[in-house]
């Protein structure tokens, strides 16, 4: 059994989710991908950790995260 009162409703990001399709350039290292970042555009703090959206370098804006 469950208290339905402790529940609280799942409010949107301020971050709209994007579908992205996996990259096509990318780096092998150690078997593991790697990308790298151009630069980080937004960022903000959510509860007790910070947030980012990253631009990857060489991919266009809608691979943004």
């Amino acid at each position: 059994m469950f208290n339905k009162d402790l529940l609280t409703q799942c409010k949107e990001p301020h971050f709209k989710r994007r579908h992205v399709e996996p990259a096509l350039l990318l780096t092998i290292v150690n078997e593991e991908k790697e990308y790298e970042v151009k630069e980080i555009r937004k960022h903000r703090k959510q509860d007790r950790r910070m947030q980012y959206l990253v631009h990857w370098k060489d991919y266009g804006d809608e691979y943004d995260q």
